[in-house]
């Protein structure tokens, strides 16, 4: 089996940047896998001390079969660093796993990963695998390592070229969409958030390239990989995060504690209920109340 290159998206977050490279370090397929860092240019001037230490950092990693650099003299922003840096390197490799500098891994998640990624190769249903995974229980209905759902993560992700290549960043359909109360509403079946975030995406007001990715894969049908327990965690709730904010019990995962390196996965690729029905509950609205008036109260108490 040929390993997905690695590419791991930075900024100005040090500390947890550390911590997420130590943790992929441990992974037993590190030193098998090539590590593309990117690293996203200034967007203020009082950036340059955290980017100059990250850039300082990121030249002193070892433990992996070949590292790449590619440091950006100007900021892109999130969106456009990821869209182009995994377009640069599907110019030459037909799968990628990819990372941001805030994830912890558990040791077998380049397993999971890649061995996802050459099981569901050739099966173009299967949209991306994502290793992080909401705690969402265990169904008694069937004994596989990962299930299927409708929607897509990016907190630690894969996907192929052939999946990339077709999707419409401008989501120049826009207009026909939103005025399509069925489309919207099925959309909406991925988390009520979606259709919000669309909206704001194509209105300039947020510069999102996940929501972009989500909509191509409501729009072809696609489903997402997800394991019963997640191999990464997102430690990214801290004063520098620019689009998570607030408390992180609402994503706190079932991490992978047995940290097995040979999994089974689904043979049949279709949505799994057990697990689309938590999901939804937990990206439904009642969840987003809670979590708001969570937020409250933690910070009228704190």
């Amino acid at each position: 089996m040929k390993l997905a290159p690695i590419l791991l998206f930075t900024y100005k977050r040090f500390e947890s940047l550390k911590d997420t490279v130590q943790a992929l370090q441990q992974n037993s397929l590190a030193a098998e896998s090539d590590l593309y860092i990117f690293s996203d240019g200034c967007k203020k001037n009082e950036d340059l001390e955290q980017v100059t230490k990250v850039r300082e950092f990121i030249k002193t990693i070892t433990g992996f079969k070949k590292i790449t650099i590619t440091e950006q003299e100007k900021n892109k922003g999130l969106a456009n660093s990821i869209i182009d840096g995994v377009t640069s390197v599907m110019k030459f490799s037909d799968k990628v796993i990819v990372l941001e500098d805030d994830l912890y891994t558990t040791p077998n998640f380049l397993n999971f990963m890649n061995d996802a990624l050459d099981f569901y190769a050739s099966k173009p249903k299967v949209f991306s695998v994502s290793a992080y995974s909401f705690d969402l229980g265990e169904s008694k209905a069937d004994t596989d390592d990962a299930y299927f759902v409708n929607r897509g993560w990016s907190w630690g992700w894969g996907t192929w070229k052939d999946r990339w290549d077709d999707v419409d960043w401008q989501v120049k359909d826009y207009e026909n969409f939103k005025n399509d109360k069925r489309r919207r509403k099925e959309f909406a079946k991925g988390g009520t958030d979606l259709n919000i975030m669309l909206h704001r995406q194509v209105s300039g007001l947020i510069d999102s390239w996940a929501i972009r990715w989500f909509y191509h894969q409501y729009k072809v049908g696609g489903l997402t990989l997800y394991p019963v327990h997640s191999k990464v965690r997102n430690n990214g709730f801290d004063e520098y995060a620019t689009h998570t904010t607030g408390a992180a019990y609402r994503f706190a995962p079932s991490l992978d504690a047995e940290q097995l390196t040979k999994f089974k996965f689904p043979e049949v690729v279709a949505i799994n209920p057990y697990y689309q029905s938590k999901f939804q509950k937990k990206m439904g609205v009642l969840e987003r109340i809670k979590y708001r008036l969570n937020n409250i109260f933690r910070k009228i108490f704190k």
